[in-house]
């Protein structure tokens, strides 16, 4: 019973409590705080939408060259070799040690010039014997003239035999011909001792020195321990060259077919050429046949054994007469922003924008008129992602 008589009352919750009121501290700093907040999160925003956040964009790098626009129009690219077609491995005719090595590496010959000279103590020895020989030859002579004089007179006053007189007359003919004999002996040893000097067969360059001096050389060079060749040499105004193109392509290459050379050491650099030689017989192994590309003009940039690529142009009647190299790029690196055309460089690992004037389609390139120079390396296939200030990494 007094459970139920108890007071509830107060048990109620009372609704009616004071407020808790903030401090003035409270207050400032609340105030402070969400400004500071709000632009935190906007310039964070601001950085990721920039690209200066995040990963970086990958992209891959492509440079502006100069190119001729009838480039564009080859029919086909082969790749080759620059060779002299004049060129010669210089070697000794005879066989002895090197005394004397007169050039280098790059020294420029004209025919005739002495290069080298083996060791011919033996052979100016041999010279001064068969010298000897044919004045031993030619006094005979003169004592077989005179004997066979007066066997003569004596034949005509009836005071010698015919035996005699004969027996002079051959003795003058036998001498006669030991002096032709003793003549062509030292015509040899002459030459023997000029085959001992080792000359240019023509004007050109040294390419390659193969020996050295007190080294033994000989014709063909029978021995581990000799050598054939002492220099070679090439005619450095005949340089073309040599590129391989497959049988199936063949029928687009003919003579004297417009060509451009690019050289692999300077892709920049374009030389006018013209197809000079289709060699008639094929490869087996490789299934192509030599073609051989003249250059119309070169520098001395050009040297032999540099690897090339050959552009075969169509002929001059099926394009528009248009030599003049112009610079550009690939089409995919140029891209629009804000209503202009750019192209994006790399400046310590971030993009930036360069704008540029964009001219012709060339190919699968666009000429850039303006804001480019050649050899610049710029962004190829550039996408929506990229932006000026963003951070990139080279594939």
């Amino acid at each position: 019973m007094e459970a139920k008589n108890a007071d509830l009352s107060a048990l109620r919750i009372d609704r009616v409590a004071d407020p808790v009121v903030a401090s003035p501290g409270a207050r400032r700093w609340l105030a402070i705080g969400l400004p500071v907040a709000g632009v935190i999160v906007l310039a964070a925003v601001l950085l990721a939408t920039s690209g200066a956040l995040g990963s970086a964009v990958p992209v891959r790098l492509t440079p502006a060259i100069m190119v001729s626009p009838m480039r564009s129009g080859a029919v086909l690219i082969a790749s080759g070799y620059v060779v002299a077609q004049r060129k010669a491995a210089v070697a000794s005719k005879g066989t002895g040690r090197l005394v004397y090595l007169g050039v280098v590496e790059g020294d420029r010959v004209r025919v005739g010039q002495v290069i080298a000279r083996i060791e011919d103590d033996d052979v100016r020895a041999q010279l001064a014997e068969t010298q000897a020989n044919l004045d031993l030859s030619r006094a005979d002579l003169r004592d077989a003239e005179r004997a066979l004089a007066r066997e003569r007179m004596l034949m005509d006053s009836n005071f010698t035999s015919q035996a005699s007189y004969d027996a002079a007359e051959a003795r003058y003919q036998r001498v006669k011909a030991g002096i032709a004999v003793a003549q062509a002996a030292l015509q040899s040893a002459q030459v023997a001792l000029e085959n001992t000097v080792i000359r240019a067969p023509f004007d050109g360059t040294v390419l390659t020195k193969n020996a050295d001096v007190g080294e033994v050389v000989a014709p063909l060079a029978g021995s581990a321990f000799s050598k054939s060749a002492v220099v070679t040499i090439a005619d450095l105004r005949s340089l073309q060259v040599e590129a391989d193109v497959a049988e199936s392509n063949l029928e687009a290459i003919s003579l004297d077919q417009p060509c451009e050379i690019v050289l692999d050491a300077y892709p920049d650099v374009r030389y006018p050429a013209v197809v000079a030689r289709i060699v008639p017989t094929a490869d087996r192994a490789k299934a192509t046949v030599q073609v051989k590309v003249a250059f119309h003009s070169y520098d001395a940039r050009v040297l032999p054994e540099m690897s090339a690529k050959v552009h075969f142009l169509p002929r001059p009647s099926r394009v528009a007469v248009d030599t003049q190299p112009v610079l550009v790029v690939p089409s995919t690196a140029v891209a629009e922003r804000n209503g202009r055309s750019v192209v994006f460089v790399l400046e310590r690992g971030r993009a930036v924008e360069v704008p540029v004037v964009v001219g012709r389609q060339v190919g699968s390139s666009v000429a850039i008129r303006e804001g480019l120079r050649p050899g610049v390396q710029v962004v190829d296939s550039v996408g929506a992602r990229l932006r000026g200030g963003a951070k990139v990494t080279v594939q």
